[in-house]
This record gives structure tokens, sequence and C-alpha cells, in this order.
């Protein structure tokens, strides 16, 4: 089972080439945000819990989260693998993470994280931001405080899976393809 962490910071491309990857190599999207959505929409009793703390404005826990995660695996124990998108986040995530795929017997494999010049990252989300809507992309000092953000309380989490071996930084700079290219090889020699 190839089970990968797409990593970086906001506009490294990790949703584009996300979809690359699933496509190429028959992953499981698991995308926390979608998988939140989906159980509020179902009316699940995690969607319920954790609907209790977005109603307060808090974020949902990581043990409700976690279990959300272990319920997708568990509906598709069939999978080639899974794609770790916008998770884990911190630290005490990772570790989380860590236990419940070990008990499922399908560690991670790799964390792949997309390391790009900082003047890149703005240049990228402000033109996102000009087709998507997203106020959060039209702004360079939010989109500052977003980086530094990430690098304060995410990018920390490349330690946890550096000291495991599974950690590798891939250049983000460049074309889509030539990034996407990039990747591939770094997964393929994970999986030979």
């Amino acid at each position: 089972m190839l089970n990968i962490v797409l990593f970086g910071p906001p506009g490294a491309g990790k949703g584009t080439q996300a979809t690359k990857i699933i496509e190429k190599y028959q992953l499981v999207h698991l995308s926390t945000g979608d998988i939140l959505r989906a159980e509020l929409a179902a009316k699940t009793a995690l969607g319920q819990e954790a609907k209790k703390y977005m109603d307060k404005g808090e974020l949902v826990p990581d043990k409700v989260v976690i279990d959300m995660i272990g319920l997708k695996i568990d509906k598709n124990h069939d999978a080639s693998g899974f794609i770790f998108d916008g998770f884990p986040r911190t630290t005490a995530q990772a570790e989380a993470l860590d236990i419940l795929l070990n008990k499922k017997r399908a560690p991670i494999s790799i964390m792949l994280s997309l390391e790009v010049e900082k003047e890149e990252l703005i240049k990228r989300l402000l033109g996102r931001g000009k087709v998507s809507g997203r106020s959060d992309d039209r702004d360079v000092s939010v989109i500052e405080n977003r980086i530094r953000v990430y690098n304060n309380e995410t990018a920390p989490v490349k330690g946890f899976y550096e000291k495991q071996g599974k950690y590798r930084a891939v250049d983000g700079m460049g074309t889509i393809e030539e990034i996407f290219e990039r990747l591939c090889k770094v997964i393929d020699q994970v999986r030979n």
C-alpha cells in the first residue's frame, strides 16, 4: 500500500499535484476538509460531534478528525493507497495518524514536501486569487501571514517524518509537469 502525505506551504501546488498523483497511482484522496464536509452533510455521529465545535468557532479536535479518517480508510479497504492532503498539520496529528495507520497495518510510505520560494508562493496565490474569488488569495499581507503560520506551526511536522526516514523535499519550482516528474521519480523510488 502506498500512503503519501503531500506537504508544502500555501501556494506550493499541493492540490494540482495531488490530482495528478491520484490519477497516476490510483490512490484515494483524503482531504480532511472534504471528509469533514461529507460527514456534516450526511449528519453522521462524527459529523454532529464536529458541528458542536464548529458552531462555537472552535477547531474540531484531532481525535474527531482521526476517527473520520479511520472510517474513510475502512470504507476504502481495497484501495492501493491514500494521499493525505491538509493533514497532518501538527506533530500531534502526525503521531495520532501514525497510531491509526499502524493499527490498520498501512503506515505512511513517504512525506513529499514541495519546496517553493516565498516570492513564488505569493505570485501563485495572487494569481489564483484573480480566478478563484478567494479573498485570502488577494491580499499580500494575508498571504504572508498564512506562510508565516505554516512556517511556525505546520513546517515542524517535517521533522517528525524526517526522524522516520520518510521525509523527501521536492523542488516545487518550475512547470506543473516538471514538478510532477520530480514527484513521480521519488514515489517510484519508494515503491521499488
